[in-house]
C-alpha cells in the first residue's frame, strides 16, 4: 500500500496478528465484521499498523492513521482484502 509517497509492505506475521488481536479483539470476530461491512476505520488502521513490515522514518501511528483515512475506503480495500485472505489461508 502507498502511504505518503512510500510503498509499505503489509505482512500478517504471527507476531503482527497477536498484536492486532490484542488491540481489536479476536481475529475471527474481526473477519466476520469485515464480511458484514462493520469493520471500523480504527480497526482497519490497527490491522494495517501492526502488519507493516517497515515504517518510513518519522511515521507515527497518528500520521499513519491520518494517511489511511485520507486514502479513502475504496483505496484501502485491496490491502484489507489481501490481509484477510492471508489470515484465512494461513499464509
Amino acid at each position: 500500500m502507498r502511504i505518503g509517497g512510500a510503498v509499505l509492505v503489509l505482512r500478517p506475521s504471527f507476531q503482527a496478528l497477536v498484536a492486532a488481536e490484542g488491540e481489536v479483539g479476536p481475529l475471527f470476530a474481526m473477519v466476520e465484521r469485515v464480511a458484514e461491512g462493520r469493520l471500523s476505520l480504527s480497526e482497519m488502521v490497527a490491522l494495517f499498523w501492526h502488519c507493516v513490515v517497515e515504517l518510513p522514518d518519522g511515521m507515527t501511528r497518528e500520521r499513519f492513521a491520518d494517511a489511511v483515512a485520507s486514502r479513502g475506503l475504496a483505496a484501502n480495500m485491496p490491502a484489507l482484502k489481501m490481509l484477510i485472505g492471508q489470515i484465512l489461508a494461513g499464509r
